[in-house]
């Protein structure tokens, strides 16, 4: 049945931004021959091995965030404002990651004023009825999750993964999928550096949302809320709430169309990728080149991970 096949078939969605900075920060300072820092690369690298291996995509893509502000820096000025200037160190990577994408034959989508988490949602959204897997460390991507579509997520540095479904997302957040924006709009997002309701944290959010489903249910029935704290609490950041959780929202109207076709995880020359790697001196990579096998995703299965871990 034709279409009973079909619906196994897999495609994977990779959060490049998340997956480079974990690279970035999990692994030792890795230079070439010529002292340039390409640690993020290799964990790239590493992570497309494992992909091919574990996850066998029929489909794969990779988004990146471009540097084109987003919806978000309009809607609240000090959206991210807290973080520091990428690392020179890890900026200079960039390039030589989207090298490396070009070289598996994956093809990379950027959409200008939208982050690579939007685009994915979009993507994700748009996939017709077969499994989605979203590469992420990113947790805002929980709320993507549904029968449809899980999370893989790097856990102890880059050298294991866990498959995040519904039921995880619960255990992890005490919520479910759907209500992730809302809890966000909650308890905010110090990273991203928008405050939800100042004075609110994880266990009164969840306990929120448990009796009244979403911020504005919340709302809506404040009459509900026994605690003059959590009532002054939540009267004061009311506003800060609703913005919060608009922030914390995916978007899945991005200007962007899949096309599986344009996605087949198909063959790449095997040299260009051998000559980028040696380039870097990723001699350790080279060697799970088989160019005997007619399929990448065979190409790393049974491999050992190279001795950084």
């Amino acid at each position: 049945n034709g279409l009973v096949e079909e619906e196994k078939k897999r495609l994977v969605l990779v959060d490049g931004n998340a997956i480079l900075h974990r690279a970035y920060h999990a692994l030792p300072a890795l230079t070439t021959r010529n002292g340039e820092l390409v640690n993020a690369v290799y964990g790239f690298s590493l992570m497309l091995f494992k992909i091919f291996s574990e996850l066998h995509p029929e489909y794969l893509a990779v988004s990146f965030d471009t540097a084109a502000p987003n919806f978000r820096h309009s809607e609240f000025v000090g959206y991210k404002a807290n973080r520091p200037r990428m690392d020179s160190e890890l900026a200079g990577q960039i390039e030589k990651v989207h090298q490396l994408v070009a070289a598996f034959n994956i093809p990379i989508v950027e959409v200008d004023g939208y982050e690579a988490d939007d685009v994915i949602a979009t993507l994700a959204k748009q996939a017709p009825k077969i499994e989605v897997v979203i590469v992420t460390g990113d947790k805002d991507l929980m709320q993507l999750v549904n029968d449809q579509v899980k999370l893989y997520m790097p856990t102890r540095g880059l050298s294991e993964g866990q498959m995040v479904g519904v039921e995880e997302v619960r255990v992890k957040m005490g919520v479910s999928p759907e209500q992730i924006a809302d809890y966000k709009g909650l308890v905010g997002d110090q990273s991203d550096n928008y405050p939800g309701v100042p004075g609110i944290g994880p266990k009164t959010a969840t306990a929120l949302l448990e009796k009244f489903g979403t911020v504005e249910g919340v709302y809506q029935r404040l009459g509900e809320i026994e605690s003059k704290t959590v009532l002054d609490k939540l009267a004061l950041g009311a506003e800060s709430a609703v913005l919060s959780k608009k922030l914390a929202k995916t978007l899945t109207d991005v200007p962007v169309s899949l096309d599986l076709k344009d996605c087949v995880a198909r063959d790449y020359d095997r040299e260009k990728v051998r000559a980028f790697f040696k380039e870097l001196g990723f001699r350790s990579l080279v060697g799970r080149l088989d160019p005997t096998s007619p399929d990448v995703r065979r190409d790393s299965e049974g491999q050992n991970q190279p001795s950084l871990f």
